[in-house]
């Protein structure tokens, strides 16, 4: 595995990792960098680049085929990310409202670990335009970033075996909606019914990386 190490220029990922023989991985800072470098690396539509998947800290750019990696690791010095840059054309004005009711079973509990009342945990919640940072655990799951920062609360000692489908929940900086029944961690503030995966879209996942989302109390 060769990893590329760039030092000295804010604008460059932390490191470059050779992933397999067609692909590449950009390591960032945080969350925010990696949505900066995924729209400036889609915008850039690098030769060879047939995917790119943004993670927590990195970003996986697909390539398609093995002679790619050198050139565009090189490539890859040449751009730069702009702080607060507006999203890549695709998802500019696109936003998502969710509905929701703010009953959820750990409501009062993550009231009381951040020092809010019910409704200013809410208020907190919904007052914040959030965006996806990228997807995973399930088909559907988004993790949303760039919430009201008192908000941040730790997973739950002890995963449910089963959380409701259309659960919205807390863990950590991310906010999330669960697509689906299935065990998990996190504090739950309140249910929507929005679906967030259906294959019969032409994009089947509601929330998108990049995308806009707005909660919205009902």
């Amino acid at each position: 595995m060769e990893i590329t190490t760039i030092e000295g220029d804010r604008d460059l990922p932390d490191a470059v990792v050779d992933y397999g023989d067609q692909a590449l991985l950009v390591q960032c800072a945080c969350t925010a960098d990696v949505l900066a470098w995924a729209e400036a690396l889609r915008a850039a539509r690098l030769p060879g680049v047939v995917d790119i998947v943004p993670a927590a800290t990195t970003v996986l750019v697909k390539l398609d085929g093995p002679r790619r990696q050198a050139i565009t690791r090189q490539r890859l010095r040449t751009l730069r990310i702009t702080p607060g840059a507006q999203p890549h054309p695709h998802q500019a004005t696109r936003e998502v409202v969710i509905d929701v009711g703010y009953d959820g079973p750990d409501l009062a509990e993550v009231a009381e670990l951040t020092r809010l009342s019910a409704a200013q945990v809410i208020d907190a919640h919904t007052s914040t335009r959030w965006r996806v940072g990228f997807s995973g655990f399930a088909p559907g799951f988004a993790y949303l970033i760039g919430g009201d920062e008192r908000l941040r609360v730790p997973r739950r000692p002890e995963p449910r075996s089963a959380v409701p489908a259309g659960s919205v929940g807390l863990a950590g900086e991310f906010s999330a909606v669960y697509p689906r029944r299935s065990p998990g961690g996190w504090r739950l503030i309140g249910r929507t019914d929005a679906v967030l995966w259906d294959i019969d879209r032409p994009d089947p996942a509601l929330l998108t990386p990049g995308t806009w989302v707005r909660f919205r109390a009902v």
